[in-house]
Protein backbone atom coordinates (compact mmCIF):
# COMPACT_ATOMS: atom_id res chain seq x y z
CA UNK A 1 0.00 0.00 0.00
CA UNK A 2 2.94 2.59 0.71
CA UNK A 3 5.02 1.38 -1.68
CA UNK A 4 3.78 3.30 -4.91
CA UNK A 5 3.55 6.51 -2.20
CA UNK A 6 7.47 6.07 -1.44
CA UNK A 7 8.10 5.21 -5.01
CA UNK A 8 8.67 1.06 -4.01
CA UNK A 9 9.01 -1.38 -6.02
CA UNK A 10 8.14 -4.24 -3.94
CA UNK A 11 7.24 -4.34 0.04
CA UNK A 12 10.36 -4.07 1.70
CA UNK A 13 9.71 -5.36 5.42
CA UNK A 14 8.02 -8.70 4.31
CA UNK A 15 8.08 -11.59 7.29
CA UNK A 16 7.88 -14.70 4.48
CA UNK A 17 11.74 -15.01 4.01
CA UNK A 18 12.87 -14.16 1.19
CA UNK A 19 16.95 -15.03 -0.04
CA UNK A 20 16.92 -11.48 -1.72
CA UNK A 21 16.94 -10.04 1.31
CA UNK A 22 19.74 -11.56 3.01
CA UNK A 23 21.85 -9.32 5.19
CA UNK A 24 24.98 -10.46 6.45
CA UNK A 25 25.47 -9.83 9.52
CA UNK A 26 28.85 -10.68 11.41
CA UNK A 27 26.34 -13.84 13.06
CA UNK A 28 24.97 -14.27 9.70
CA UNK A 29 27.72 -14.61 8.08
CA UNK A 30 29.53 -16.47 10.86
CA UNK A 31 26.41 -19.05 10.83
CA UNK A 32 26.65 -19.45 6.66
CA UNK A 33 30.30 -20.00 7.18
CA UNK A 34 29.38 -23.10 9.58
CA UNK A 35 27.17 -24.16 6.93
CA UNK A 36 29.27 -24.61 3.82
CA UNK A 37 31.78 -25.73 6.31
CA UNK A 38 29.47 -28.75 6.65
CA UNK A 39 28.53 -28.59 3.26
CA UNK A 40 32.17 -29.53 2.14
CA UNK A 41 32.46 -32.04 4.40
CA UNK A 42 29.21 -33.86 3.45
CA UNK A 43 28.43 -35.35 6.52
CA UNK A 44 27.79 -35.16 10.13
CA UNK A 45 24.90 -32.78 11.97
CA UNK A 46 25.53 -28.97 11.86
CA UNK A 47 22.90 -27.22 14.26
CA UNK A 48 22.24 -23.47 14.58
CA UNK A 49 20.44 -21.96 17.11
CA UNK A 50 18.72 -18.56 17.84
CA UNK A 51 16.11 -16.53 18.83
CA UNK A 52 12.43 -16.67 17.34
CA UNK A 53 12.69 -14.20 14.44
CA UNK A 54 16.68 -14.40 14.41
CA UNK A 55 16.57 -15.49 10.60
CA UNK A 56 17.88 -19.14 10.59
CA UNK A 57 15.34 -19.80 8.17
CA UNK A 58 16.32 -16.87 5.55
CA UNK A 59 19.89 -18.45 5.90
CA UNK A 60 18.53 -21.83 4.80
CA UNK A 61 16.56 -19.73 2.07
CA UNK A 62 20.04 -18.20 1.28
CA UNK A 63 21.64 -21.63 1.56
CA UNK A 64 19.66 -23.47 -0.99
CA UNK A 65 19.54 -20.45 -3.47
CA UNK A 66 23.34 -21.41 -3.51
CA UNK A 67 22.85 -24.62 -3.77
CA UNK A 68 20.45 -24.15 -7.32
CA UNK A 69 23.78 -25.06 -9.24
CA UNK A 70 25.36 -27.55 -7.04
CA UNK A 71 25.01 -31.65 -7.01
CA UNK A 72 23.53 -31.48 -3.74
CA UNK A 73 19.31 -33.04 -3.62
CA UNK A 74 18.15 -31.02 -0.50
CA UNK A 75 14.82 -31.19 1.30
CA UNK A 76 13.36 -28.92 4.01
CA UNK A 77 11.41 -30.94 7.29
CA UNK A 78 9.66 -28.34 10.37
CA UNK A 79 8.97 -30.57 12.68
CA UNK A 80 5.87 -29.85 15.43
CA UNK A 81 5.88 -32.52 18.05
CA UNK A 82 6.87 -35.63 15.16
CA UNK A 83 7.04 -38.68 16.78
CA UNK A 84 9.43 -41.37 15.20
CA UNK A 85 7.44 -42.94 13.04
CA UNK A 86 5.99 -39.90 11.68
CA UNK A 87 9.36 -38.32 11.67
CA UNK A 88 10.67 -41.28 8.84
CA UNK A 89 7.63 -40.22 6.97
CA UNK A 90 8.31 -36.46 6.47
CA UNK A 91 11.31 -36.66 5.56
CA UNK A 92 10.60 -39.31 2.76
CA UNK A 93 7.72 -36.93 1.86
CA UNK A 94 10.38 -33.89 2.00
CA UNK A 95 12.23 -36.03 -0.28
CA UNK A 96 8.91 -36.97 -2.61
CA UNK A 97 9.40 -40.38 -1.72
CA UNK A 98 6.14 -42.88 -1.27
CA UNK A 99 5.18 -42.47 2.48
CA UNK A 100 1.66 -43.12 2.99
CA UNK A 101 0.00 -46.67 4.06
CA UNK A 102 3.54 -48.22 3.61
CA UNK A 103 5.53 -49.92 7.20
CA UNK A 104 8.45 -47.98 8.74
CA UNK A 105 11.09 -50.90 7.03
CA UNK A 106 9.45 -50.13 3.42
CA UNK A 107 9.85 -46.56 3.95
CA UNK A 108 13.43 -46.86 5.66
CA UNK A 109 13.80 -49.03 2.01
CA UNK A 110 12.86 -46.45 -0.25
CA UNK A 111 14.86 -43.89 1.38
CA UNK A 112 17.85 -45.78 0.91
CA UNK A 113 17.26 -46.68 -2.35
CA UNK A 114 16.88 -42.89 -2.65
CA UNK A 115 20.22 -41.83 -1.45
CA UNK A 116 22.45 -44.80 -3.05
CA UNK A 117 20.67 -43.58 -6.08
CA UNK A 118 21.67 -39.89 -5.80
CA UNK A 119 25.33 -40.89 -4.73
CA UNK A 120 25.75 -43.18 -7.56
CA UNK A 121 24.66 -39.80 -10.39
CA UNK A 122 27.42 -37.88 -8.42
CA UNK A 123 24.79 -36.05 -6.14
CA UNK A 124 24.68 -35.32 -2.35
CA UNK A 125 21.59 -35.50 -0.40
CA UNK A 126 20.73 -32.54 2.61
CA UNK A 127 18.28 -32.20 4.93
CA UNK A 128 17.25 -29.25 6.88
CA UNK A 129 15.30 -29.88 9.84
CA UNK A 130 13.65 -26.48 11.14
CA UNK A 131 12.09 -25.81 14.66
CA UNK A 132 14.96 -28.82 16.01
CA UNK A 133 13.67 -27.95 19.60
CA UNK A 134 9.90 -29.74 19.16
CA UNK A 135 11.58 -33.29 18.18
CA UNK A 136 10.87 -36.15 20.63
CA UNK A 137 14.36 -37.74 21.82
CA UNK A 138 13.10 -41.07 19.45
CA UNK A 139 12.53 -38.67 17.06
CA UNK A 140 16.16 -37.19 16.65
CA UNK A 141 17.60 -41.07 17.13
CA UNK A 142 15.58 -41.84 13.62
CA UNK A 143 16.89 -38.78 12.18
CA UNK A 144 20.89 -40.03 13.44
CA UNK A 145 19.97 -43.43 12.81
CA UNK A 146 19.65 -41.65 9.06
CA UNK A 147 23.23 -40.95 8.86
CA UNK A 148 24.42 -45.02 8.74
CA UNK A 149 23.25 -45.30 5.28
CA UNK A 150 26.72 -45.25 3.88
CA UNK A 151 28.57 -45.52 0.49
CA UNK A 152 32.59 -46.29 0.83
CA UNK A 153 32.47 -45.72 4.29
CA UNK A 154 30.98 -41.94 3.55
CA UNK A 155 27.93 -41.14 4.77
CA UNK A 156 24.49 -40.34 2.20
CA UNK A 157 22.90 -37.90 3.51
CA UNK A 158 23.44 -34.68 6.30
CA UNK A 159 21.28 -32.89 8.00
CA UNK A 160 21.43 -29.70 9.54
CA UNK A 161 19.28 -28.95 12.50
CA UNK A 162 17.88 -25.76 13.63
CA UNK A 163 16.39 -24.66 16.43
CA UNK A 164 15.13 -22.21 19.58
CA UNK A 165 18.01 -21.49 22.02
CA UNK A 166 16.38 -23.84 24.18
CA UNK A 167 17.71 -27.05 21.78
CA UNK A 168 21.02 -26.32 23.28
CA UNK A 169 19.87 -27.16 26.34
CA UNK A 170 18.17 -30.52 24.90
CA UNK A 171 21.49 -31.46 23.38
CA UNK A 172 23.13 -31.37 26.55
CA UNK A 173 20.70 -34.04 27.80
CA UNK A 174 21.70 -37.66 28.31
CA UNK A 175 19.31 -38.78 25.44
CA UNK A 176 21.24 -37.04 22.93
CA UNK A 177 24.87 -38.58 23.42
CA UNK A 178 24.98 -39.93 20.29
CA UNK A 179 24.13 -37.72 18.61
CA UNK A 180 26.50 -35.13 20.07
CA UNK A 181 29.43 -37.25 19.26
CA UNK A 182 27.93 -36.29 15.18
CA UNK A 183 27.34 -32.73 15.26
CA UNK A 184 30.53 -31.44 13.52
CA UNK A 185 29.81 -27.68 14.19
CA UNK A 186 27.10 -25.62 16.11
CA UNK A 187 26.72 -22.16 16.27
CA UNK A 188 24.12 -19.50 18.29
CA UNK A 189 22.62 -17.26 16.10
CA UNK A 190 22.35 -13.87 17.89
CA UNK A 191 20.63 -10.44 17.74
CA UNK A 192 21.93 -7.50 15.19
CA UNK A 193 23.85 -4.82 17.61
CA UNK A 194 22.83 -1.02 17.00
CA UNK A 195 24.99 -0.33 13.62
CA UNK A 196 23.61 -3.96 12.33
CA UNK A 197 19.98 -2.61 13.12
CA UNK A 198 20.32 0.39 10.77
CA UNK A 199 22.55 -1.26 7.80
CA UNK A 200 19.60 -3.97 8.02
CA UNK A 201 16.79 -1.11 7.49
CA UNK A 202 18.61 0.45 4.65
CA UNK A 203 19.70 -2.92 2.99
CA UNK A 204 15.68 -3.85 2.86
CA UNK A 205 14.54 -0.60 1.76
CA UNK A 206 17.95 -0.30 -0.81
CA UNK A 207 16.77 -3.96 -2.27
CA UNK A 208 13.51 -2.26 -3.65
CA UNK A 209 14.76 0.52 -5.05
CA UNK A 210 15.09 3.00 -1.74
CA UNK A 211 16.65 6.25 -2.88
CA UNK A 212 16.43 8.02 0.31
CA UNK A 213 12.82 8.87 0.52
CA UNK A 214 11.62 8.59 3.52
CA UNK A 215 14.82 9.08 5.43
CA UNK A 216 15.13 8.14 8.95
CA UNK A 217 17.23 10.32 11.60
CA UNK A 218 20.36 8.84 13.50
CA UNK A 219 17.90 8.70 16.66
CA UNK A 220 14.95 7.33 14.65
CA UNK A 221 16.94 4.40 14.05
CA UNK A 222 18.06 3.98 17.80
CA UNK A 223 14.49 3.99 18.96
CA UNK A 224 14.07 1.49 16.54
CA UNK A 225 16.92 -1.04 17.60
CA UNK A 226 15.90 -0.38 21.42
CA UNK A 227 11.66 -1.29 20.92
CA UNK A 228 13.09 -4.42 18.49
CA UNK A 229 16.37 -5.61 20.17
CA UNK A 230 17.97 -5.98 16.90
CA UNK A 231 15.50 -9.54 16.01
CA UNK A 232 15.04 -9.70 12.53
CA UNK A 233 11.27 -10.18 12.24
CA UNK A 234 10.39 -7.59 14.96
CA UNK A 235 12.57 -4.94 13.18
CA UNK A 236 10.02 -6.34 9.80
CA UNK A 237 7.07 -5.95 11.81
CA UNK A 238 7.72 -2.62 13.01
CA UNK A 239 9.03 -1.03 10.03
CA UNK A 240 6.42 -2.38 8.10
CA UNK A 241 3.55 -0.55 10.43
CA UNK A 242 5.86 2.79 11.01
CA UNK A 243 5.69 2.94 6.70
CA UNK A 244 2.15 2.51 6.74
CA UNK A 245 1.67 5.03 9.83
CA UNK A 246 4.27 7.09 7.09
CA UNK A 247 2.04 6.81 4.42
CA UNK A 248 -0.95 8.11 6.05
CA UNK A 249 0.43 10.94 7.50
CA UNK A 250 2.22 12.06 4.49
CA UNK A 251 5.67 11.83 5.86
CA UNK A 252 8.90 12.08 3.93
CA UNK A 253 11.15 11.80 6.93
CA UNK A 254 11.12 9.60 10.45
CA UNK A 255 12.24 11.13 13.57
CA UNK A 256 12.14 9.63 17.21
CA UNK A 257 8.96 11.05 18.20
CA UNK A 258 7.25 9.36 15.06
CA UNK A 259 8.83 6.16 16.14
CA UNK A 260 7.96 6.38 19.59
CA UNK A 261 4.24 7.62 18.33
CA UNK A 262 3.73 3.67 16.16
CA UNK A 263 5.56 2.23 19.38
CA UNK A 264 2.51 3.63 21.34
CA UNK A 265 0.16 2.19 18.89
CA UNK A 266 1.53 -1.32 18.94
CA UNK A 267 1.79 -1.23 22.85
CA UNK A 268 -1.84 0.18 23.46
CA UNK A 269 -3.44 -2.41 20.65
CA UNK A 270 -0.72 -5.39 22.54
CA UNK A 271 -2.80 -4.25 25.68
CA UNK A 272 -6.21 -4.52 24.56
CA UNK A 273 -5.74 -8.25 23.20
CA UNK A 274 -3.53 -9.07 26.29
CA UNK A 275 -6.48 -7.94 28.77
CA UNK A 276 -9.89 -10.21 29.32
CA UNK A 277 -12.19 -8.01 27.20
CA UNK A 278 -9.90 -5.88 25.95
CA UNK A 279 -10.30 -3.72 28.55
CA UNK A 280 -6.54 -1.89 28.97
CA UNK A 281 -4.80 -2.56 32.45
CA UNK A 282 -2.70 0.12 34.47
CA UNK A 283 0.24 -1.30 36.88
CA UNK A 284 -2.28 -1.54 39.63
CA UNK A 285 -4.79 -3.56 38.57
CA UNK A 286 -7.24 -0.81 37.67
CA UNK A 287 -8.90 -0.53 34.28
CA UNK A 288 -7.79 2.52 32.84
CA UNK A 289 -10.43 5.03 33.87
CA UNK A 290 -10.37 3.77 37.33
CA UNK A 291 -13.35 1.97 37.09
CA UNK A 292 -14.97 3.52 40.28
CA UNK A 293 -18.41 2.67 40.43
CA UNK A 294 -18.95 1.28 36.88
CA UNK A 295 -19.76 -2.29 36.03
CA UNK A 296 -17.06 -4.45 34.57
CA UNK A 297 -19.05 -5.00 31.27
CA UNK A 298 -19.91 -1.52 30.89
CA UNK A 299 -15.74 -0.50 31.02
CA UNK A 300 -15.28 -3.77 28.72
CA UNK A 301 -18.04 -1.91 26.23
CA UNK A 302 -16.42 1.77 26.67
CA UNK A 303 -12.83 0.07 25.66
CA UNK A 304 -13.97 -1.84 22.60
CA UNK A 305 -15.45 1.67 21.29
CA UNK A 306 -12.38 3.47 21.83
CA UNK A 307 -10.44 0.74 20.15
CA UNK A 308 -12.79 0.96 17.39
CA UNK A 309 -12.54 4.14 16.87
CA UNK A 310 -8.82 4.30 16.56
CA UNK A 311 -9.24 1.41 13.97
CA UNK A 312 -11.46 3.73 12.34
CA UNK A 313 -9.60 6.59 12.09
CA UNK A 314 -6.61 4.40 10.89
CA UNK A 315 -8.37 3.04 8.41
CA UNK A 316 -10.45 6.56 6.97
CA UNK A 317 -7.24 8.17 5.38
CA UNK A 318 -5.96 4.61 3.85
CA UNK A 319 -9.60 4.39 1.74
CA UNK A 320 -9.52 7.48 1.29
CA UNK A 321 -6.37 7.63 -0.91
CA UNK A 322 -7.17 4.31 -2.63
CA UNK A 323 -10.57 6.06 -3.47
CA UNK A 324 -8.94 8.80 -5.10
CA UNK A 325 -6.32 6.77 -7.01
CA UNK A 326 -9.14 4.78 -8.45
CA UNK A 327 -11.07 8.24 -9.49
CA UNK A 328 -7.77 8.97 -10.81
CA UNK A 329 -7.41 6.36 -13.12
CA UNK A 330 -10.57 6.38 -14.25
CA UNK A 331 -10.70 10.28 -15.60
CA UNK A 332 -9.68 10.39 -18.82
CA UNK A 333 -6.51 13.10 -19.69
CA UNK A 334 -7.75 16.29 -20.72
CA UNK A 335 -7.08 15.47 -24.00
CA UNK A 336 -9.08 12.80 -24.46
CA UNK A 337 -12.56 13.35 -25.18
CA UNK A 338 -15.24 10.93 -23.90
CA UNK A 339 -16.43 9.00 -27.34
CA UNK A 340 -19.75 9.99 -28.18
CA UNK A 341 -22.79 7.65 -28.49
CA UNK A 342 -23.02 6.31 -31.92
Amino acid sequence: MYEAYYHLNAKPFQLSPDPRFFFGSKGHKRAMAYLEYGLSLGEGFIVITGEVGAGKTTLVRNLFKQLESENVVAAQLVSTQLDADDTLRSVAASFGLEHEGISKSAILKNLEGFLQAAAQQGKRALLVVDEAQNLTPRAVEELRMLSNFQNNERSLIQSFLLGQPEFRNILQSQDMQQLRQRVIASYHLGPLDALETRAYIEHRLRTVGWKGMPSFSDDAFETIYQFTGGIPRRINTFCDRLMLYGFLEEKTAFDSAAVKEVVEDLRHEIAHQDTPGGSVLRGNGSTANGGQGVPDDLLQLNDRVEQMERSLNRMLPIVRKILFMVSEKSVPPANEAPEANQ
